[in-house]
């Protein structure tokens, strides 16, 4: 049976971003690579984890982890992830500025979608069929869903850092009860928490 899932990589203090997210520093002032270090210095031993994260049939993300910009979109501007990001699957974008669909190498496809997150929750269901849905991020689109209670699973890769200020996850995400779903996992680097969200 086909859910809803999200990862987010976040701190141990609850945040996913620090503070002043730009083209310079996507993940904010002073976070560099430190909350996904585990992904790049030990793969191996993740790799698990890191095939669940893209494994979705659709995904949805704000409008801020697809580019840096808040206003009208710039048209050369194509994501993060160079000609071939890691879906290979439809991409929902969160958005107040139209744009037509962007389709890149590997069977991803950006689709910007401004009228909120029910309609681009039911274009994601569209899109997957009886595979998963994955809410990719940032914190207020996770919260967003969250309250709205469409996330079946949260699955948390804590790094052991502190940032102490940011994009923080679970701020108003409504009153909901997180029961764990399987053991918790990881390295010095990580820990893997996986989550039914229980409404």
């Amino acid at each position: 049976m086909s859910k809803v899932t999200c990862d987010m990589g976040m701190s141990v203090d609850g945040y996913v971003a620090g503070p002043n997210q730009s083209l310079e520093q996507p993940f904010g002032d002073g976070v560099g690579d430190r909350l996904h270090e585990w992904m790049f210095a030990e793969p191996e031993k993740h790799a698990e984890v890191i095939e669940a994260i893209t494994a979705a049939g659709a995904f949805i993300m704000g409008r801020n982890m697809f580019d840096p910009g808040r206003g009208a979109f710039d048209p050369d501007w194509t994501g993060w992830w160079g000609e071939e990001p890691p879906y290979h699957a439809p991409v929902f974008v969160l958005t107040h500025h139209p744009r037509e669909p962007l389709p890149m190498k590997g069977g991803t496809t950006f689709h910007f979608v401004t009228d909120g997150i029910e309609a681009a929750f039911a274009m994601a269901q569209e899109a997957a069929g009886d595979r998963d849905i994955a809410i990719a991020g940032g914190a207020a689109t996770v919260n967003q869903y969250l309250a709205a209670g469409l996330i079946d699973e949260l699955r948390l890769h804590v790094a052991p850092v502190i940032l102490g200020r940011g994009e923080r996850l679970l701020a108003d995400a409504g009153d909901i009860t997180l029961s764990p779903a399987a053991p918790p996992t990881g390295t010095d680097l990580v820990t893997h928490l996986t989550y039914r969200v229980v409404r």
